[in-house]
């Protein structure tokens, strides 16, 4: 079991993907080429209108197709969103006062209590921590446990 880079920053046209939609939440359709794809493997997927962020995507059905040559189909599944949502926040580290704009992404559908859980999952995967309203960047945190 593989796993296939196909995030934006890595695009190269001998291993593109054409499109990745979804069919209900948790499960998607890409469609794409190169990669010599198969059930198994996992696909890292950058999510529509984010710079950075990606999704995994596992793959349960792979067609591969004749023409064109090197096309596959693929169903796959990875994180359930309703209604996707990507947006941008800001933090300063409250010890260094260091910023760190960043994105993430959150189910819309699930309306504004949902947003600080993902900010801060997303914060969590950069190296930051945050406890009641405190956030430390990775060097302060470093600084302050060691």
């Amino acid at each position: 079991m593989a796993e296939h880079d196909f995030r934006y920053s890595l695009l190269s046209p001998q291993h593109t993907l054409t499109e990745c939609r979804a069919l209900s939440p948790g499960h998607y359709q890409v469609t794409g080429n190169g990669g010599s794809i198969q059930a198994g493997d996992t696909l890292l997927v950058t999510l529509k209108g984010s710079r950075e962020l990606f999704m995994r995507l596992q793959v349960e059905k792979v067609r591969h197709l004749i023409n064109p040559p090197g096309q596959w189909l693929a169903v796959t599944r990875g994180p359930s969103f309703r209604e996707l949502a990507i947006l941008n926040w800001q933090v300063h580290c409250d010890s260094c006062q260091r910023v760190l704009d960043f994105e993430f992404a959150v189910d819309a559908s699930l309306g504004e209590a949902a947003r600080p859980t993902a900010a801060n999952a997303r914060l969590a995967e950069l190296g930051w921590h945050s406890q009641q309203q405190q956030h430390l960047c990775p060097a302060c945190h470093t600084e302050n446990h060691a």
